[in-house]
């Protein structure tokens, strides 16, 4: 590893950070006079300094980062963002808020979790409501990926941490020859769908703020909202139609999207192995859903049943955690299949949580061939997506990440167990945080601020996992990493 350039990339991902995140609060306090903007001042002043003195002392003319240099930076960004990120929370006297719930809260918005430990949004300021909904946007394609495209400006090379930064079981593809192209080309579609996304929700009846700021957590998939009752407090059947369909298509494959936009065809979603599987889950999961609701008379209507089911079911399964319902007083049965959903999550190359619906479709695929394979012990049979075989070193990640994912969720679920949490609320905080969906059952369906301080911090632990989808974390505790 090289400690130089490590700093020196550290250094000017903090730097960045701390211009795009505090800067449109401040242009936001001003406009609403709401006296927050000093806070923000002082947060933007601290973090770029400090970032300045990692920058500057590093000296290196290395080009190119190194794998292990690519996992450590990333890991060590999120969690100086996390730290980073709390200042204005903590500098506000609006919330009164813990060092721990302040990390909590910002290590939320970052890694697109949508969990808060704040309550009576409403009356809050309107440059700390904009402030909580921008963390989750820039967290959602990572602003990592950002940084990339302006590395090669310092001279540096940025392969290892696009490898390191990237969800979902293959790590080499590049839409363009030059990775900062590739990069580039993200962003630039990320922020074009959050402009058609401000635009919708402005037309279907938010008010201007409302719609940047839920624009921001729709397709980051993150699901902070501005108000206490999230997207219920519209009671908008045009609102709710939006958010859908923007949920939908932020849990795509931005690759995907990408590839479709340049060639102007929408047959590349049809010939897509994960997206076909991903539209089935939601398929299906929202019909048993929809058909409990309505068989239930949970609500008086059918129109009711599929606007409010449709909801749930396309929130929870790309982890995104907006509300229009209260879902705990559903029969039981149903927010458990939610859970579930969540844990299967969104598209690899999304903005989503979860295992991604790719590793789901994989594991599968494997399972019928193992079976395959008792039937007919000498055959040779390819587990294949679409018309290509799936490499057995893929195959093998795969079940790797799944082990180590139930492991995880095994011990975090027993730590919380000792914090004196009952098993539904520990059960579901954990599935809620490592799968970056939000809100759980039971006792954290709303708000984690009534938690132990204990299992608020095993709660971000869980939320960086699943955001570093566990191996990037995990492998900087193994020895063979520090090694020369």
């Amino acid at each position: 590893m090289h400690a130089s350039i490590i700093l020196k990339v550290l250094g000017s991902l903090l730097m960045l950070f701390s211009l795009l995140a505090n800067l449109p609060p401040i242009i936001v306090s001003l406009i609403y006079d709401d006296g927050m903007y000093q806070d923000f001042l002082s947060s933007m002043f601290i973090i770029f300094s400090l970032g300045s003195v990692l920058f500057f002392s590093a000296t290196s003319n290395k080009k190119e980062l190194g794998t292990r240099d690519g996992f450590l930076i990333v890991t060590l960004f999120w969690s100086a963002l996390g730290i980073a990120g709390c200042l204005p929370f903590l500098f506000s006297p609006a919330l009164d808020l813990s060092i721990t719930d302040a990390v909590f809260e910002s290590l939320s918005g970052l890694t697109t979790t949508g969990a808060t430990v704040i309550s009576g949004l409403d009356q809050l300021p309107k440059s700390i409501l904009f402030y909580r909904q921008q963390l989750q946007w820039l967290g959602g394609m990572g602003i990592i990926v950002l940084a990339i495209s302006l590395l090669p400006m310092l001279g540096i090379g940025g392969m290892q941490l696009y490898r390191a930064e990237s969800p979902g079981p293959v790590k080499d593809n590049k839409l363009l020859p030059r990775l900062a192209e590739t990069a580039k080309a993200l962003w630039y579609l990320y922020l074009t769908l959050t402009i058609i996304c401000a635009v919708s929700y402005w037309l279907a009846g938010m008010s201007l703020f409302d719609a940047i700021s839920h624009s921001f957590a729709t397709i980051a998939i993150g699901g902070f909202s501005t108000h206490d009752a999230s997207i219920a407090y519209f009671d908008n059947p045009a609102i709710d139609i939006v958010a859908i369909v923007f949920m939908f298509i932020a849990g795509i494959n931005f690759a995907l999207h990408f590839t479709s936009w340049q060639r102007r065809s929408f047959r590349h979603y049809l010939n897509d192995p994960e997206f076909l599987f991903y539209a089935f889950i939601l398929i299906l999961v929202s019909a048993v859903t929809v058909n409990i609701l309505y068989f239930s008379q949970i609500y008086d209507g059918a129109f009711d049943a599929v606007r409010k089911g449709v909801f749930q079911v396309v929130s929870f399964a790309t982890t995104t955690g907006f509300t229009t319902a209260d879902f705990n007083s559903w029969p039981l049965f149903l927010p458990y299949v939610l859970l579930y959903a969540a844990i299967i999550g969104a598209c690899a190359g999304s903005t989503g949580g979860g295992m991604k619906v790719i590793r789901i479709l994989l594991i599968f695929k494997q399972g019928f061939r193992e079976v395959q394979r008792l039937i007919h012990p000498k055959a040779v049979i390819p587990v294949k997506l679409g018309r290509n075989a799936v490499p057995d070193r893929v195959i093998e990640s795969v079940w790797g990440f799944f082990a180590v994912y139930v492991m995880a969720f095994m011990l975090m679920l027993l730590a919380l167990l000792a914090t004196g949490l009952d098993i539904i609320t520990a059960f579901s905080a954990v599935g809620a945080c490592i799968n970056n969906l939000g809100p759980g059952l039971a006792n954290v369906s709303e708000t984690y601020g009534h938690l132990p301080s204990t299992a608020k911090w095993i709660l971000c632990i869980a939320m960086l996992l699943g955001r570093l989808e566990i191996f990037t974390l995990l492998v900087l505790f193994t020895p063979m990493f520090w090694r020369r």
